[in-house]
C-alpha cells in the first residue's frame, strides 16, 4: 500500500510538478524513455540516477508523476536548502538535506522514508560528471537499499546535459527541442549481507551499460558536439581530465575559506 504522505495531497510538489512541465513544454521537449514499468507503484525503492547535468532530477520527478503519480524524495545538499526561496520549495516537496559535517542525520531520515514505502532518488556520482560518462559511485544508494530492505533501481538519463550543466553555460535559445532519453533498469535486490562495494561497482557497470544504448540510439549526431563524450567523437573532457579540473576547483574553494585565527 502507499504511503501516508504519498496519499496525502501534497500542494507544493503538484505545483513544482506543473511548473516544471510548463517550462518543458516551452522548450518543446521531446522526451522518450523505456522501463518505466520498474517503477513501483507502491512501496520504497532508491534511485540511483546519472548525473551529466542540473536538471535530472526534474526530469525523472516529470516522467515519474506522469507514469504513476508517484513522488521522489531527493538527498540534496544542505547549501541547497539554504537558498531563499529554492530551500522553501525543497522543504515543501519533503526532500532531505545532506549535511557533509553531519551526514548520518541525512542517512537516517532517509532509511526512515524508505521503510515508509517513499522513493529516494540519489546521485551515487556524488557530483556533476563532466566527462559524460558514468565516474565511480559512493556506496551510500547500495547501503541505503539494504539497510531499508528495497531495491536499488538504476535510472540513466541522456541529453539533459544539453539544458543546463557544470562549465557549460548553454544559450536559451538551445534549449528548445532537445530530445530527452531516459531507461528506468531491472530493480536490483541487495542483501544486508552483500559486499557494497562490489554490489556498487556492479551497479555502475550496469548503469554505464543503459547510458552506451541511450547514446547509441540518441537521433541527434554528436560528433564534435560539446556534449558527446570524447570516447564517442565528441569534445567533453575525458574522465581524467575531467577528475583533475573537478579536484583543482576543489582545491581553489579550500584555500579560498577563511581560516580560524587566535589561540585553539
Amino acid at each position: 500500500m502507499p504511503s501516508a504522505r504519498r496519499a496525502r495531497p501534497e500542494p507544493i510538489y503538484r505545483s513544482a510538478i506543473t511548473l516544471g512541465r510548463g517550462l518543458f513544454g516551452f522548450w518543446r521537449l521531446r522526451r522518450r524513455g523505456s522501463g518505466l514499468e520498474n517503477l513501483p507503484d507502491s512501496g520504497g525503492a532508491v534511485l540511483a540516477m546519472t548525473h551529466f547535468g542540473y536538471l535530472e532530477f526534474a526530469l525523472i520527478e516529470w516522467a515519474t508523476w506522469m507514469h504513476n503519480r508517484r513522488r521522489i524524495r531527493f538527498l540534496a545538499t544542505k547549501r541547497a536548502f539554504d537558498k531563499p526561496g529554492v530551500g522553501w520549495l525543497l522543504r515543501g516537496m519533503h526532500h532531505i538535506p545532506v549535511d557533509m559535517g553531519r551526514g548520518a542525520e541525512a542517512y537516517a531520515e532517509a532509511v526512515a522514508a524508505l521503510r515508509a514505502g517513499e522513493l529516494i532518488g540519489v546521485f551515487p556520482e556524488a557530483g556533476v560528471s563532466a566527462s559524460f560518462e558514468v565516474r565511480e559511485l559512493k556506496t551510500g544508494a547500495v547501503r541505503l537499499a539494504a539497510e531499508a530492505g528495497v531495491p536499488v533501481i538504476p535510472v540513466a538519463v541522456w541529453g539533459g546535459q544539453r539544458l543546463m550543466t557544470k562549465n557549460h553555460p548553454v544559450p536559451f535559445r538551445q534549449r528548445f527541442g532537445v530530445e530527452i532519453s531516459y531507461a528506468v533498469g531491472t530493480p536490483i535486490t541487495v542483501g544486508t549481507g552483500d559486499d557494497p562495494q562490489s554490489v556498487t561497482e556492479a551497479l555502475r557497470v550496469t548503469m554505464q551499460s543503459m547510458v552506451d544504448s541511450l547514446q547509441a540510439d540518441y537521433p541527434v549526431d554528436g560528433t564534435g558536439q560539446w556534449w558527446q563524450p570524447r570516447s564517442r567523437g565528441g569534445t567533453a573532457p575525458t574522465p581524467a581530465e575531467a577528475a583533475a579540473a573537478d579536484a583543482a576547483r576543489a582545491l581553489r574553494r579550500e584555500q579560498a575559506r577563511p581560516t580560524a585565527t587566535g589561540a585553539p
